[in-house]
């Protein structure tokens, strides 16, 4: 149809705002609209009836493409317009009384549009008010996207979604067919572009509860609105585009989003410890206000303490998975691991408040066992390189101070005190974290160990052998002192590192002590040095015929080994108990060595019972001088008693078996060593002779038995001169023989 004609003055306005005229030409201009596009915001357009089955009482559903033509309009109208789509104030007036501006004020009641107030709950009102808002609601027509989007805004939720749910149930009715119009199309992203909107304001409001504190009603809202998806859920037949839409599960990932932005928001602290702290008191306080005042609005079939605890501590868990993918120095991963592990279960999951509901949850570790052992191999690894470092440290300032007059006590502290204390405090932490953390970690501390006492051992061989030549004797003394003490404390944590049960631990176990051992016998060698240089002439003059007259040489062997043991009292009990059996055990050897070389040959009863009575007491000296230094070997005590009742006993059985009881005490002994007692014995005769030393002919020939560790050997280090066989005549003739002067062979004549 024609336009109406427009005055001159009319034309000049329309390029401003096209409603500013007269209200005559606006009248027109809004008739000439309505007869071209009908746009309902002016007034009610013209529609056919609707068909039967449409819902809301038959009237129809204003659309969006109304607003869009609106947004065309040049002047005040379409700013108005787009101020509203754009502005998010939840407080704001009608969407259709800003679209009619003026108009709508001086229209009649019932040309103006349906009041948004009444479509929805507000956040305070009881749900009674709402449900006798919404039946006078019913009787309205249906709301357009704008609105509907406005509702949203203004957290009048209950309501957005009962429109929402009917604008979906119009596009799912208007397009039973695979291919929907382009008109069904338009309104389904209209209702997922809604749901978008009506989400946000949801998860919105789900975060705000928590920190607000306080019983918080807009949460009323949200409950309802999950309620009325899930009926809609149920309503729907499988197979619907968008159901089912399954908001609960939503709601509880919503509950996690909102936990992990609250722990984000603790501000990094000075150190890690701090940080970790504020985390805790941050999720303790939040599920304290959760427990109070949040949970309690839910129905109790939403479990929503458990809901928001598992929400909490999977954002706790990225917290701290994100702390353990950062480079941290050796105390922070300590703090780390000991918080997770200890901490953690102690301040919050036995939090008094809500210690019980969360372990009730069953909520697992913070971190996964892989992320752990990958933080526990991290400190193992750096402190390994630590310590590693320290303690070649402190063995290269000790040995600075080798060549120096120190004092034992000197010594040990200043480097056995001092290197176990490095390891002590990292095996005294770990395992207060777990057990299977302080296991790997003592195990790794006795490999640093084991290195460490290698190379002490090498630096002691060096030191010990090639003394400087201007170093007095007493000087070397108490150095080796010093040295030999600082074993006991590595041999004693050693033990104690081997004790945590680390399948693999008994190789480097025995190597720390190997090379202690060691140690031990080279500081021995150098104490006892001196002292065995001072037996020897005394030990020469044993088992010859003066020394069964004369006691003065056994009697200077007593008083040079009782004068010796005095300058061993700064030795440690260990290294003293050690030392005095070595010298129990030398002593002895040296003791019996004259009669393995069979210096005294016995040529009558008598004799034998002289030199018999004289081993027997002798023996007894020697067995009362190591009891009282506290000899640890008293086993070696029964050596010589034996050897003098093979030169007591007459009977060839009682011999026998004396030989015997002899092979049992000591496995080392042989044939070579017997028949050299009974070669002092004076044993001619071959046939007892080879009945006594048959005892141990099969001893001596069985070739394939191990050795005896060297602090059991004995007649193994006794060298026996090469045995003499018996001659067929009697000893005192051949001394009679001896006397004889025999005619010396004169040279020949030239």
């Amino acid at each position: 149809m024609p336009l109406l004609k427009r005055t001159p003055k009319e034309e000049e306005e329309e390029d401003g705002d096209p409603f500013a005229a007269h209200p005559e030409s606006r009248y027109r201009r809004r008739a000439t609209l309505e007869r071209l596009v009908g746009l309902a915001p002016f007034g009610r357009a013209r529609r056919p009836p609707p068909k039967d089955g449409d819902g809301d009482g038959g009237r129809a559903r204003r659309r969006s493409e109304d607003f869009g033509l609106l947004r065309r309009l040049p002047g005040r109208r379409k700013a108005s317009v787009e101020a509203l789509a754009e502005r998010s104030v939840p407080k704001r007036s009608s969407l259709l009384r800003l679209a009619l501006g003026t108009r709508g004020q001086r229209g009649s009641a019932g040309e103006r549009p349906p009041a948004v107030e009444s479509e929805g709950v507000s956040d305070g009102e009881p749900d009674g008010g709402g449900q006798r808002q919404e039946g006078r609601g019913k009787a309205r027509e249906p709301l357009s996207v704008l609105e509907i989007l406005e509702l949203i805004q203004r957290r009048e939720l209950v309501a957005a979604d009962e429109q929402i749910i009917a604008l979906e149930a119009e596009c799912v009715a208007s397009s039973p067919s695979p291919s929907p119009s382009p008109a069904a199309g338009r309104q389904a992203r209209d209702v997922a572009l809604l749901y978008e909107a009506l989400l946000a304001q949801l998860w919105a409001v789900v975060a705000e509860a928590v920190p607000a504190g306080r019983p918080y009603p807009p949460l009323r809202s949200v409950i309802r609105v999950l309620e009325q998806e899930e009926a809609a859920d149920g309503r729907h037949p499988p197979g619907t585009p968008g159901r089912p839409r399954a908001l609960r599960r939503r709601w509880q990932e919503a509950v996690g989003r909102a936990a992990g932005e609250r722990l984000g928001q603790v501000a990094p602290a000075a150190g890690l410890g701090a940080r970790l702290a504020a985390l805790a008191a941050r999720l303790v306080g939040d599920l304290g206000a959760v427990r109070c005042h949040v949970a309690p609005a839910y129905p109790p079939e939403y479990g929503a303490f458990g809901v928001y605890a598992r929400g909490y501590h999977r954002a706790l868990a990225q917290q701290l998975g994100a702390l353990a993918q950062r480079p941290l120095a050796v105390p922070d991963l300590y703090l780390l691991l000991d918080w997770h592990s200890n901490t953690y279960p102690r301040e919050v999951l036995g939090h008094p408040e809500v210690g019980a509901l969360l372990q009730a949850q069953a909520l697992g570790p913070l971190l996964s066992p892989e992320t752990q052992r990958g933080l526990e191999s991290s400190c193992i690894a750096a402190v390994k390189a630590k310590v590693e470092v320290a303690v070649a440290q402190e063995l290269q300032l000790s040995e600075d101070t080798w060549a120096e007059e120190a004092s034992s006590q000197d010594l040990q502290e200043g480097l056995a005190t001092r290197v176990t204390g490095l390891l002590r405090a990292h095996v005294d932490r770990a395992p207060q974290i777990t057990a299977e953390f302080g296991m790997e970690m003592a195990h790794s501390l006795l490999g640093v160990l084991v290195a460490f006492l290698h190379s002490f051992q090498r630096k002691v061989e060096r030191f010990l052998e090639a003394p400087g030549e201007a170093t007095p004797p007493d000087g070397a003394t108490g150095r080796a002192i010093a040295l030999v003490n600082c074993c006991p404390p590595f041999r004693t944590f050693a033990e104690r590192l081997a004790q945590f049960g680390h399948p693999e631990s008994e190789e480097p176990r025995r190597q720390a002590h190997a090379a202690l051992d060691k140690v031990t016998r080279l500081c021995n060698h150098v104490l006892t040095q001196r002292l065995f240089e001072d037996l020897k002439p005394y030990f020469n003059k044993l088992m010859k015929r003066k020394w069964l007259t004369s006691s003065d040489a056994f009697d200077t062997i007593v008083m040079l080994i009782t004068s010796f043991t005095q300058k061993l009292r700064p030795l440690r009990p260990e290294p003293y108990q050690v030392l005095v059996s070595e010298v129990h055990r030398r002593v002895l050897i040296e003791y019996v060595r004259p009669l393995m070389q069979v210096r005294l040959v016995c040529t009558s009863a008598k004799m034998r019972a002289r030199v018999a009575a004289r081993l027997g007491d002798e023996a007894r000296q020697l067995r009362e001088l190591f009891s009282r230094l506290d000899s640890a070997s008293p086993w070696l005590d029964s050596v010589v008693p034996r050897l003098r009742e093979l030169l007591v006993l007459e009977d060839t059985a009682a011999l026998q078996m004396e030989v015997g009881v002899l092979v049992r005490d000591f496995p080392d002994v042989r044939r070579k060593h017997v028949a050299a007692v009974l070669d002092v014995r004076g044993l001619r005769g071959q046939g007892p002779r080879q009945e006594i030393l048959g005892v141990v002919r099969d001893l001596e020939q069985s070739e394939a038995e191990p050795g005896l560790p060297r602090h059991r050997a004995f007649f193994s280090e006794l060298p026996v001169a090469r045995e003499v066989p018996c001659l067929p005549f009697h000893l005192p003739r051949l001394a009679r023989l001896s006397r004889l002067r025999l005619p010396r062979p004169r040279p020949p004549r030239p």
